[in-house]
């Protein structure tokens, strides 16, 4: 049975499919038409999935959407009454989309994909909990998921057992703890829906000053995790905007511009929504763990891509394990929705046996030596092959020379994270690869930290874990004999100062309140990248290294070798290396670029 998932119209389009409930393949649509975060219907990513299985749309036996347009509507349709007639210039520009495209969905899959068979549509907290409890090791869960609304609903939580998924309860919009952490990503000058990392990422660098204002003034918050909003500071009701007037008199100004200064204000209000999701975040999981009796939790939604809050509710040890969905927005929920219909509409078997079905989450195109020489000779681009034993040597001599490296590697990434397959690298020892990486390679903030990727079995020398963290979800503290005192003259620092002031061995990639990112790295779900660790390992004695996106700031990370080869020689990168392939960028013929492509990717 083969079954084919899709999300689309909102943000991250993306398509899964699924065969007898093996996860076969799984794309963001923005990966093909490098339009970041694109929304539309996800035809590239469509056609990819069904040319991974080997058939055609009309061998499909279930198609499925990931919400239900429908009920989405009627809950458009009652906020823009409940709040008319303030909301009609809102109303005004989403129902051009709504009419033409989201009403009729069956007839947009029919007609995009030439399918005639039954369509089926799954609620999209459904789709969370699916994404997230199918694919983990456990034989029974409780799950929980969060995100800023799908039809009606912001959070749940239900069980899982089996191939059976029972949702419990629920907060309703507009009560949304993802739309609270989005509207001080709004309010901190960052853009909603794709600047909430930046908001995580800058938050220790400031204080919780404002966190009880938060809720003494924004939200009721009970001792299960429900809470209620004071919508009179909101505006995404009805406006066109996150929050209103009452919201800015609160904290004392209008939002900060999009790329104006950051201020010591800004990372204190950061740092405050920071600590109030992560305290509602650990308050459901204590209530879930009590009323279910599950020792194991998965979690799925946007507000599950908060690795820092995750990496709390892992430490709390509430649960025996936790598994975190690696595509947990709304692309995911493509996935979760095919994984539904197998398992729930066609109550299909479920095997557990100890390891999650995610692949890696590796799901997405790959691309053989053969095809990556093909490319290299049809364009002209010297390049030396290298054959695996000589291969990750190498590479490891080339990070240890504080070079940083274009990583491109077998399947593409389903999900946000690079997890070694698209990746930049580095050497985590060298003090300067934060800020060369920031500026010089991805163009973005210089504040954003990066993460590690470490051998599995080395990860609690460098940090006070000692759990598989494989989807860089989970963030944990860098052990205490790794850290370097601060003198008092930096103590006394505050915000954006303390960036450049190395907090442990590994400075590249510890935080400044001394936490990491990490991505554990197994032999046995990622040889290839393990193997490159471990030669950096056993030239160097560390196992860790710097693992970023292959991508620059708003473009999507790259898919194939052409977009690798564009990334590379459009930056700082120093090497790419494509399959067993080296490309050293001091041999590569003089790029000239058709268009000024800075100006746009920068301006968004």
């Amino acid at each position: 049975m083969t079954i084919l998932g899709i999300s689309a119209f909102y943000h991250d389009s993306a398509a899964a499919l699924v065969r007898d409930g093996d996860i076969v393949a799984a794309a963001q649509e923005e990966r093909f038409t490098r339009k970041k975060h694109d929304h539309r219907f996800p035809s590239n990513a469509v056609a990819y999935c069904l040319h991974e299985a080997g058939i055609s749309a009309k061998k499909l036996d279930h198609v499925i959407f990931y919400d239900k347009p429908l009920t989405k509507f009627e809950r458009l349709l009652e906020t823009y009454l409940g709040y008319a007639p303030s909301g009609i210039a809102s109303f005004m520009m989403a129902m051009p989309l709504w009419l033409k495209e989201k009403l009729w969905m069956p007839d947009v899959i029919r007609g995009e994909l030439g399918y005639e068979g039954r369509i089926l549509f799954c609620d999209h907290h459904e789709s969370h909990a699916a994404s997230a409890f199918y694919p983990s090791p456990f034989e029974e869960a409780a799950i929980l998921t969060l995100d800023g609304v799908g039809e009606w609903t912001t959070s749940s939580w239900g069980i899982g057992t089996g191939n059976t998924i029972e949702l419990k309860n629920e907060i309703r919009f507009p009560h949304s703890l993802g739309l609270l952490y989005s509207a001080f990503t709004y309010y901190t000058g960052f853009k909603v829906n794709s600047g909430e990392y930046k908001v995580m990422g800058l938050a220790p660098y400031g204080e919780p000053k404002y966190a009880q204002l938060i809720y003494d003034h924004l939200i009721d918050l009970k001792e299960d995790g429900s809470f209620r909003l004071d919508m009179s500071y909101f505006n995404y009701c009805a406006g066109l905007t996150m929050t209103g007037d009452r919201f800015h008199r609160l904290f004392g100004g209008p939002p900060r511009k999009p790329e104006s200064l950051l201020t010591q204000r800004d990372m204190d209000l950061a740092r405050s929504v920071q600590e109030v999701t992560e305290e509602v975040m650990l308050r459901m999981a204590r209530h879930v763990r009590k009323v279910s009796g599950m020792k194991n939790l998965c979690l799925a939604g946007g507000v599950a891509l908060n690795c820092v809050a995750n990496g709390k509710i892992l430490r709390e040890r509430l649960f025996d394990d936790i598994w975190l969905q690696p595509a947990a927005g709304d692309a995911g929920g493509a996935l979760g929705a095919a994984l539904y219909a197998y398992h729930v509409y066609a109550g299909g078997n479920r095997t557990v046996n100890g390891r999650d079905t995610q692949k890696a989450s590796l799901l997405g195109p790959g691309f053989d030596d053969d095809e990556i020489g093909r490319f290299l000779e049809t364009n002209g681009y010297p390049a030396t092959r290298y054959d695996d034993d000589t291969l990750f040597p190498e590479v490891a001599r080339i990070l240890a020379d504080e070079h940083v490296v274009g990583w491109f590697q077998d399947r593409m990434e389903f999900g946000p994270r690079a997890l070694g397959n698209r990746s930049i690298i580095g050497d985590a020892r060298t003090p300067k690869m934060q800020s060369v990486m920031n500026l010089k390679i991805k163009f973005r903030e210089s504040f954003r930290p990066f993460a590690p990727s470490v051998l599995r079995e080395c990860v609690s020398e460098y940090f006070e874990m000692d759990s598989d963290s494989p989807y860089m979800l989970l963030v944990a503290p860098v052990r205490e004999a790794r850290r370097v005192a601060m003198t008092p003259e930096q103590e006394s620092l505050f915000g954006i100062e303390k960036l450049n002031i190395p907090r442990s061995d590994l400075p590249a990639i510890t935080h400044v309140d001394y936490s990491a990112r990490i991505q554990t790295v197994s032999e046995t779900e990622h040889p290839r990248y393990y193997r490159l660790i471990k030669a950096f390992r056993d030239l160097t004695g560390y196992g860790v290294i710097v693992n970023t996106s292959f991508n620059v700031r708003s473009e999507p990370i790259v898919c194939t070798p052409e977009d690798a080869y564009k990334c590379f020689m459009r930056t700082h990168i120093d090497y790419l290396v494509l399959g067993n392939y080296v490309l050293d960028k001091r041999n590569q013929p003089e790029w000239k670029e058709k268009v000024d492509w800075r100006s746009e990717f920068e301006l968004d």
